[in-house]
């Protein structure tokens, strides 16, 4: 009796067909590193999905799930769970800018060294967060932590140095409660805001606006205008008002997809504060998401010097204050090594046993040398009841000058006993 021979087709058709009984986890088309599919799978496992990358790296085949709805609405990397779209997929189209993540009001202020928005929805998720529970960033920066979080249903506490990043991250999260003031305001002032600007007597303006967060919005506006007129040219004026009435749509857009999504949003609590002297409580925190400062090979204070200045800051004295900055060239480094143990410290301190921090950091470069920062946290953490889970090569951009990539290092606190 002879073998039968081969047929490809009819072997391929057969795979095809398996694989169709599977539920479909698609990821987005824009999806393009290694470590973002890394991600991807770590967030579905999270979810209680076991699911199969699919030969085209375009998607995973869904073995099993404890919660598909839960799936749509959480995850970050995917399109769609099974044909239906995902809640992420929604919210990613409230972008009125060209990047592909600056949807909502994740774009206002050009603050350089963001997160990217996606990857730390995934974070949340991976590390476990439930909506009402609460979640820590140390180093707000941004607040691109506090806005994914609050997306979720989870409560976000931070803390940052600069008054610039409260600022910024509160205006980002807060300005949706007030929506209808913001236009009001807009309407009303919007002719003379600008011109005040110019004239160096927007204060004057500011003062009678009594709801501390319209006041932060129309602030934060003038110092996008600020930082436009500084780092590229334009007039004060023109830059305002080109600027407000986009950051008043991101704001009606973020209250829209809320609506649109039924989504119940987390409290955001932001405050100026050290990361090496948390007041929280111990074990009270759910989960960490940060990135410590890169402030060897980033100066956020000269970076940003025109803003701060126009926030009344002291730029020399408030150098003293950030980690990374403090010192001459010589003792730089070890302030900065002893900072950030003692930010480590603090972050185990706080953290609830059997929970999980996050952290994204890399090793700049300083004087011409590599600083080994991920190997010193790596090292750290073993002596203060951190366990690392994970390590996840991340590539980075905008800093190629002084490092290229980045480390996503994933710890769980030890439980005593």
């Amino acid at each position: 009796m002879s073998d039968k021979l081969h047929d490809p087709s009819k072997e391929r058709a057969s795979n095809e067909a398996t694989q169709s009984e599977h539920k479909c986890a698609q990821l987005f088309e824009n999806i393009q590193f290694i470590y973002e599919v890394i991600l991807a799978r770590l967030e579905l496992r999270s979810l209680g999905a076991t699911a199969q990358m699919t030969d085209e790296f375009s998607s995973f085949r869904l073995l099993a799930t404890d919660d598909e709805e839960s799936l749509k609405r959480r995850l970050a990397y995917f399109e769609s769970i099974n044909g239906s779209k995902t809640d992420y997929f929604y919210i990613a189209r409230k972008n009125r800018t060209r990047s592909v993540n600056q949807y909502l009001t994740h774009w206002i202020y050009p603050y350089k060294g963001k997160f990217h928005p996606q990857m730390i929805r995934a974070a949340l998720n991976i590390i476990g967060l439930e909506p009402g529970q609460t979640v820590l960033d140390p180093f707000i920066g941004s607040g691109t932590t506090a806005l994914e979080a609050q997306l979720l249903g989870i409560h976000c506490i931070g803390f940052d140095a600069s008054p610039l990043c409260v600022l910024q991250s509160k205006v980002k999260t807060e300005s949706c409660y007030v929506a209808d003031e913001l236009r009001r305001w807009n309407e009303e002032a919007f002719g003379k805001i600008p011109t005040a600007i110019s004239q160096g007597s927007g204060d004057e303006i500011m003062s009678s606006i009594t709801d501390e967060r319209v006041k932060n919005f129309f602030r934060l506006a003038e110092l996008v205008a600020i930082s436009d007129s500084t780092r590229r040219r334009k007039n004060v004026t023109k830059a305002y008002t080109s600027k407000i009435q986009l950051m008043c749509e991101s704001v009606a857009d973020h209250n829209e997809v809320a609506r649109e999504l039924g989504l119940s949003l987390g409290s955001v609590d932001i405050k100026r504060g050290d990361a090496r002297a948390l007041p929280i409580g111990n074990n009270t925190i759910d989960g960490i998401i940060t990135s410590p400062p890169y402030s060897i090979a980033l100066d956020y204070i000269a970076n940003d010097a025109h803003a701060l200045q126009a926030l009344g800051q002291d730029i020399t004295d408030i150098r003293e204050q950030f980690v990374g900055l403090r010192g001459g060239t010589g003792d730089r480094m070890r302030l900065y090594n002893a900072d950030l143990k003692k930010s480590l410290d603090e972050m185990a301190r706080v953290l609830k046993p059997g929970k999980h921090a996050l952290i994204v950091i890399g090793n700049a470069t300083y004087v011409g040398s590599e600083v080994r920062t991920t190997e010193l946290i790596e090292a750290y953490t073993k002596e203060i009841g951190l366990r690392l889970e994970k390590r996840i090569d991340k590539t980075i951009f905008g800093l190629y000058n002084v490092m290229q990539r980045e480390k996503i290092l994933i710890f769980k606190k030890e439980i005593p006993g």
